[in-house]
This record gives structure tokens, sequence and C-alpha cells, in this order.
């Protein structure tokens, strides 16, 4: 994925929400000023509020951090501080673009935001996984499972896949995934098309090739690119 526009040239108007601010046009991009007294996600919702109350409907650029006084982060705590403040922001129902600085490469960081857009369910770019932690209850292994499913699946874009252990919580926890593998009886796969069972009692070495059909059924399926294989002769 590319990025849809660059900082630098986009014309953002910096606000601290802290003070009060006019905007002349409602399509202009805002975001909140950095270095800033308050932490990001209390920023930008006082920013929303206060464009609320002002009966604006500015676009808002959402960012993760508001200052760069600290050393680069390691990606594991820069990813979790990107979900924290964007996805939070998100779930309030604030923010129009994100942009993600805490991250020391523009390809992680790019990558990053595209992630957290598909987890708060704004955009889809890729395949949607949602599967059960494990729990006694669960009738195979939920890790070789989904990693079989992901090897046939990932290409699917706009797809949402539930893989649940059992059918006693599974059902329930699938939310709004287009189909579902789940364990019926030792040994036994069902497979659901949104929370409605459609094949029951199916091998589990039969299951993955069913899940795809069940999917090319419903008009979901296309066939993944063929990579080109490069073969080298050493002389």
């Amino acid at each position: 994925m590319k990025p849809e526009a660059i900082y630098e040239d986009l014309n953002v108007y910096e606000i601290n929400p802290t003070t009060d601010f006019k905007i002349n046009c409602e399509t202009q991009l805002v975001t909140v000023q950095d270095d800033g007294m308050l932490p990001a996600i209390t920023a930008f919702r006082l920013l929303a509020a206060k464009l609320k109350r002002l009966g604006l409907n500015n676009p808002i650029l959402l960012k993760d951090c508001l200052s760069f006084s600290e050393a680069p982060l390691e990606p594991r705590i820069a990813l979790l501080r990107a979900a924290v403040v964007i996805g939070s922001l998100l779930a309030d129902g604030i923010g129009d673009a994100i942009l993600i600085r805490g991250e020391s490469g523009g390809g992680q960081s790019l990558r990053l935001a595209y992630n957290i857009l598909q987890a708060a369910g704004c955009r889809s770019f890729k395949t949607d996984y949602v599967a059960c932690p494990s729990c006694g209850r669960t009738l195979f292994n939920l890790q070789t499972v989904t990693a079989r499913i992901k090897a046939r699946t990932e290409h699917l874009k706009g797809v949402k896949i539930a893989i649940m252990g059992c059918i006693v919580n599974g059902p329930g926890e699938m939310a709004d995934a287009d189909f579902g593998y789940v364990g019926g009886a030792p040994g036994k796969i069902n497979l659901y098309v949104g929370k409605t069972p459609i094949k029951f009692n199916i091998p589990e070495a039969e299951a993955v090739d069913r899940l795809v059909d069940l999917i090319r059924e419903h008009g979901k399926w296309v066939e993944p690119e063929a990579k080109e294989v490069t073969a080298a002769v050493h002389a």
C-alpha cells in the first residue's frame, strides 16, 4: 500500500485545543499542535468537542504522539502506543486520517497505520481473522489450524474469517465475521456463514477445503495471483 498524502504537502491547520480558535473553511484539515501540555488522547478529544461546540465538522488528522523529545521507540512499543492512542480515538468516532510518527521507518509506519485502520473496522485491506484464545473446550489445535486457514485465504481482501474452538461460546464470539470455522465435536468441524450454521460434522482433515468451497459458493473467493519463480543455475 502507498501513503494517500504526504504530511509536508498538506495544508494542515495545527490547533492548540486549550485555547480559542477560528476556522474559516469547513474542509480545512485540522490536527493538534505538537508539544502541548495534554496527552494525545485528551488533546484530540478536546479538539473534537470544541469543533462540535462551534458547529464545525472539519476532518481531523490523528497523530500517535505529540512530542519527539524521546529516543526512537522499539517497534513493539511504537505499535502499542499507536494502537492505544489512535485506536481509542477511532473507537470514539474521532478522526478522518492518521499519521504514525513513533516508528523509526516510513515503511513500518505506513504498515502500522493500515493495520490500525483495519483493526478498528475503518478500512479493509487484507483478510481479517478472528480467533478465540483457546481454553479447555477447544476441540482442535487452534494455532495450527489458523495457520492452515491463513495460508489458503490470506489473499482475500475484505473477508473476515472466524476460527473458534468449540460451539459453546464460539458462535456468539464470532461477531460480524463473514465465515466461521467452529469445532463441533472431537475431530469434527461446523462451518458458518455469519452466525448461521451451514455445514455440520465435517472431518477435520477436509474442513479447510470445505471452508474454501463455502467461500466460493458465496461469491467471496478469488484465485490467488501466481507468484513468479526465478530459477538460477550456478555455472
